[in-house]
C-alpha cells in the first residue's frame, strides 16, 4: 500500500492545483458545485454512490457519496468543507504554488488539502482491495466557513448514522490531531442613548458609547475564570460627530466555551446585561447565541485515537492529540454522539491567511496512515 501511495504522489499534487484553482468561497455557489463535480466524478468511478445536494434556504452545494449503505451504521464518516474564505479572484491574484516543501494557494490548508487526502484514501483501498470491506459515507458541506447553518443538520442525521467520523482540517505541524475543540458563538450588544449637543446642553444626553463601554467592562469579567470561557470584543461602533451625544452604540463579541454546561450560564449572562443598563434612560439589545456546541472527547473517542496514535507511531509519526479554541463541522458530529477525530487532512498551518500553506512531505504519510486506520477497521470485527 505504501508503495502505491508513493507512485500516486505527483497525481495528488495535481489534484490539489486542480481544486485549488477554483474559486470556491462561501459565497460563490458555482464554485462550489465546480469543486463537487470534480469529486462526484472520482467516487462514481470507484463505485460509490454519490449525489450533489442543494440544502437550506440559500441552496448550499454538499456532496454526499456512500459505499455498502445497506450495511448499517456507517463503519466511518469522511467529512469535510469545499467552500474557503477567500473572494472570488483570489486564484487569479495567487494561484497555486509550490516553494521547497510548500504548497500555496486559496484553500490549500483549509480544507482543500484535507479533501483530497479523503479521494486517495479511498482510491488507495479500492486498489487494495480494502474498500469492499467497508461500509463509508463522505460529506463535503460548502457552508462551513459562514457557520454550516445550510448543512449542520445533515452532517448531524449524518454522523448519527455512522459509528465514527473522521473530520479533515488540516493536521497541526508536528503531527498534532485535533480532539477537542471549543464550542462557540456570537453576541451583538447594542446600547441605546438620547442625542444632544455635547456643548450648549449635554445634560440632556444619554451617552450610548459611555454605557456600551460599561458592559464592555463586565463582558471582559468573563474571561476570569477557570473553565477556559473566552468572551472578546472585536467589533465596536459608536457615535457620528465629534459634537453630538452619541444615541446609539454596537459591539459584537466572540465568545468560546469548552464545556457545553457553560452555554447556559453565558447565554443567562448577556440577558442579565440587556435587564441592567448603566446610565438611567438608556436601554440595552442583545442579539447573537452560541451556535456551536463543544468537541468533546469521550471513551469511544479516546480509543479511535488510541488505534490511529499507535498506528501513526508504527510509520514513525510523532502523532500528539490536542485542544484547540477554533471550531469546525467536527462540533456537530461529536455533539451527535459520534466518536470524532479531526485535524486529519495534510500538515499545514495559517488558515485564513494570504501565507496558508501545507506540507509536501505530509500528503503520502497522511494518505498512508488514514488508509492503514481503515484497512484496520475493515478487518477487525471488534472495532465495529
Amino acid at each position: 500500500m505504501k508503495q502505491y501511495i508513493e507512485t500516486r504522489h505527483e497525481k495528488f499534487i495535481s489534484d490539489l492545483q486542480t481544486i485549488i484553482n477554483i474559486d470556491s468561497s462561501s459565497d460563490n455557489k458555482d464554485g462550489i458545485e465546480k469543486v463537487a463535480e470534480f469529486f462526484q466524478k472520482r467516487f462514481t468511478r470507484i463505485g460509490f454512490d454519490t449525489q450533489i445536494l442543494f440544502l437550506g434556504e440559500n441552496k448550499t452545494p454538499c456532496l454526499y457519496a456512500e459505499h455498502r449503505p445497506s450495511k448499517k451504521p456507517f463503519d466511518i464518516m469522511f467529512l469535510g468543507h469545499m467552500d474557503t474564505v477567500f473572494p472570488t479572484g483570489e486564484v487569479e491574484k495567487r494561484p497555486f504554488s509550490m516553494e521547497a516543501n510548500r504548497a500555496f494557494g486559496p484553500g490549500v490548508c483549509d480544507m482543500k488539502g484535507g479533501l483530497l487526502v479523503v479521494l486517495h484514501v479511498l482510491e488507495t483501498l479500492k486498489h487494495e482491495g480494502i474498500l469492499d470491506s467497508l461500509s463509508l459515507c463522505v460529506a463535503f458541506n460548502g457552508d462551513e466557513e459562514t457557520g454550516s447553518n445550510d448543512s449542520k443538520d445533515w452532517i448531524m442525521s449524518t454522523a448519527k448514522k455512522s459509528l465514527r467520523t473522521f473530520v479533515f482540517e488540516p493536521c497541526r505541524p508536528g503531527y498534532r490531531f485535533v480532539l477537542q475543540r471549543k464550542g462557540g458563538g456570537w453576541f451583538q450588544i447594542i446600547a441605546k442613548g438620547q442625542q444632544a449637543h455635547a456643548g450648549a446642553d449635554p445634560e440632556k444626553g444619554i451617552n450610548a458609547v459611555v454605557e456600551l463601554a460599561h458592559q464592555i467592562v463586565k463582558i471582559n469579567q468573563l474571561n476570569q475564570n477557570k473553565v477556559e470561557t473566552s468572551a472578546h470584543v472585536t467589533i465596536v461602533k459608536g457615535g457620528d460627530k465629534v459634537n453630538i451625544i452619541p444615541n446609539q452604540a454596537e459591539a459584537w463579541i466572540d465568545v468560546r466555551i469548552l464545556k457545553l454546561d457553560e452555554k447556559e450560564r453565558i447565554e443567562i449572562f448577556f440577558k442579565t446585561l440587556a435587564e441592567n443598563p448603566y446610565l438611567k434612560g438608556s436601554k440595552i439589545i442583545i442579539n447573537g447565541h452560541i451556535d456551536r456546541p463543544p468537541m468533546e472527547p469521550g471513551d469511544a473517542t479516546r480509543k479511535l485515537w488510541e488505534l490511529i496514535r499507535s498506528t501513526g507511531e508504527k510509520f514513525g509519526l510523532p502523532m500528539e492529540a490536542i485542544s484547540t479554541g477554533g471550531c469546525s463541522d467536527g462540533n456537530y458530529t461529536s455533539a451527535a454522539g459520534t466518536p470524532t477525530i479531526d485535524g486529519m487532512g495534510i500538515v499545514g498551518a495559517n488558515s485564513h491567511r494570504a501565507d496558508e500553506y501545507v506540507e509536501l512531505d505530509s500528503i503520502d504519510n497522511m494518505v498512508l496512515l488514514v488508509a492503514q486506520v481503515c484497512k484496520t477497521i475493515g478487518l477487525n470485527g471488534e472495532l465495529r
